[in-house]
């Protein structure tokens, strides 16, 4: 949900792709695989033109993930988590979304001590483990690798710099240096996707000013 707001990684493709495609969102803030597994069909069928679908992202495991004592609302076994996301892959191979267009994103990296500064103020102890995440990012990797869709390992990408807290907010959450991270990434799995794709309608500069019509519409003749 939070990938439209200013500088959020969903605005910025959404921005790129302005001239050859919509970029569609629905996150929903603190939602897991077994929610989202749910609505899935309300959101995608083959009604709301799924066949001119390009890619899907499915971007879950930071609330599947968190520890069950201390967030059982949001907490998803680590297996319930992985057959939520085959599931949902074989709901969108059912309305003709094929495993090639779609791309899996693993949970980010959790930074402990900035996100137990966050439960505290809330009166809550520290409610989800790094290294538990890390073991959702790898199911959801091995996901993908069964069902053939892409992966993208945000989990382990981020940690390749030895401090990542700068691409969290407020240790769970993105921050803007996160979302941009998270943009790049994805970007260089999107653009052999889209790049057979043209521009809609020409350049301003390129349009015959004197005979708009058969720059927008075609020759009429033809």
């Amino acid at each position: 949900q939070f990938s439209f707001q200013e500088n959020g990684w969903g605005a910025s493709l959404a921005e790129r792709l302005v001239r050859k495609c919509d970029v569609v969102n629905r996150g929903l803030s603190g939602y897991n695989t077994r929610w989202a597994k749910l609505i899935l069909p309300r959101l995608i069928s083959k009604s709301t033109g799924a066949e001119s679908t390009v890619a899907v992202t499915i971007f879950f495991g930071a609330n599947d993930s968190a520890l069950k004592d201390l967030n059982p609302k949001q907490h998803v076994p680590l297996e319930e988590y992985a057959a939520n996301l085959k599931s949902m892959i074989q709901y969108l191979k059912s309305v003709d979304i094929t495993e090639d267009r779609i791309v899996l994103i693993t949970p980010p990296p959790l930074q402990e001590s900035a996100w137990e500064k966050e439960c505290l103020a809330k009166g809550d102890k520290l409610n989800r483990r790094n290294a538990t995440t890390g073991e959702y990012a790898q199911a959801c990797v091995q996901v993908a690798r069964d069902c053939g869709t892409d992966v993208l390992d945000l989990w382990t990408l981020m940690q390749k710099d030895q401090d990542f807290s700068s691409y969290l907010s407020d240790g769970l959450h993105l921050s803007t240096k996160g979302n941009s991270f998270l943009a790049a990434q994805l970007w260089s799995c999107l653009e052999k996707k889209l790049s057979p794709f043209p521009s809609l309608l020409p350049y301003w500069r390129d349009v015959d000013h004197t005979n708009p019509e058969a720059s927008l519409l075609g020759d009429p003749l033809q």
